[in-house]
C-alpha cells in the first residue's frame, strides 16, 4: 500500500511539473484541483502534495485558498543561474585549496573524456552530453567533501531554468547553440585543472564564467523564435521584463 501511495506521488509530481515546465498552464493561472485531478487522472490528496512540492521549486505560488503557476523575467532567470554559478564557483575554489585525490580526478578526467566523445559523434550524441554534463557538475558539487556545499549547490540547480541542463534541450539543430557545447566543454577542462594545480581564484573564475554561459543561451532562446517556449522546458514561464 506504502509503495502504491509513493508512486502515486511520484507520478503526481512529474506530471503536474511537466505540465507547468511545457507551458500548458499560463504564468499567473490558477489551478484548479479538481481540473488537474481529473486530468491527471489523480487523486487530490498526492496532487496536493505535489503543489506543496512545486511550491518548494519555486514553480507554483501560494494564492487564497490553492496555488497559481510563477510568472519570472528575465532578470529573475538571470540572479537564479548567477547564483548556481557562485555555489559551484565556491565548490571549485574549495575543491582547489584542499585538494582532491588521483582518484576523484581521474573520475572527472573520465567524464570530460566521455563528454569530449558525445561532442565528436556523427551529428553530436545530444543525449550523452545531457548526461555526462549532469554527472560533471554533480562531481563538482561532492569535490570539496562538503555536505553543506553539495546541499546548497543542488538546491540553487533546482531554482526555474538555472539547472546545469536547463537550456540543453530543444536546441539542437542550432548550429550556433551546438557550438556553444565546444565552449562549454573547453570550460570544464580548465575548471578541473585549475582544481589539480590547487589554484582557487581561477578554478572558482572559471566555474562561474561557465555558469554565464547559460544566461547567454537563454538571451538566445528569449530572442528567438517563439517555438522554443515549447521545446525548453520552463522558458514558458518566462515574461517580459
Amino acid at each position: 500500500m506504502a509503495d502504491g501511495a509513493t508512486r502515486q506521488s511520484e507520478r503526481a509530481l512529474q506530471s503536474l511539473r511537466s505540465l507547468v515546465l511545457n507551458g500548458d498552464f499560463a504564468p499567473g493561472e490558477r489551478l484548479s484541483e479538481p481540473v488537474l485531478s481529473e486530468l491527471l487522472g489523480i487523486s487530490r490528496t498526492p496532487l496536493r502534495e505535489a503543489k506543496a512540492k512545486l511550491m518548494e521549486e519555486g514553480l507554483l505560488e501560494p494564492v487564497a485558498g490553492g496555488f497559481r503557476v510563477a510568472r519570472f523575467s528575465m532578470q529573475d532567470i538571470s540572479d537564479a543561474i548567477e547564483t548556481r554559478g557562485s555555489l559551484e564557483g565556491l565548490a571549485a575554489r574549495l575543491a582547489a585549496e584542499r585538494g582532491v585525490s588521483d582518484a576523484d580526478a581521474r573520475a572527472c578526467a573520465d567524464i570530460l573524456d566521455a563528454l569530449d566523445g558525445a561532442l565528436a559523434a556523427p551529428g553530436t550524441d545530444f543525449d550523452a552530453y545531457v548526461l555526462w554534463n549532469s554527472r560533471f557538475h554533480d562531481w563538482l558539487a561532492q569535490a570539496p567533501g562538503s555536505p553543506i556545499v553539495a546541499r546548497e549547490v543542488a538546491r540553487a540547480a533546482r531554482l526555474p531554468l538555472a539547472s546545469p541542463s536547463a537550456f540543453l534541450r530543444g536546441q539542437e539543430d542550432r548550429p550556433e547553440f551546438l557550438a556553444s557545447l565546444v565552449i562549454a566543454q573547453d570550460q570544464h577542462r580548465v575548471i578541473l585543472e585549475a582544481i589539480r594545480a590547487r589554484e582557487g581564484a581561477r578554478a572558482e573564475a572559471a566555474a562561474r564564467e561557465h555558469a554565464r554561459q547559460a544566461r547567454r543561451n537563454l538571451k538566445y532562446a528569449i530572442e528567438s523564435k517563439a517555438d522554443l517556449a515549447r521545446r525548453i522546458p520552463g522558458l514558458a514561464l518566462v515574461t517580459a521584463d
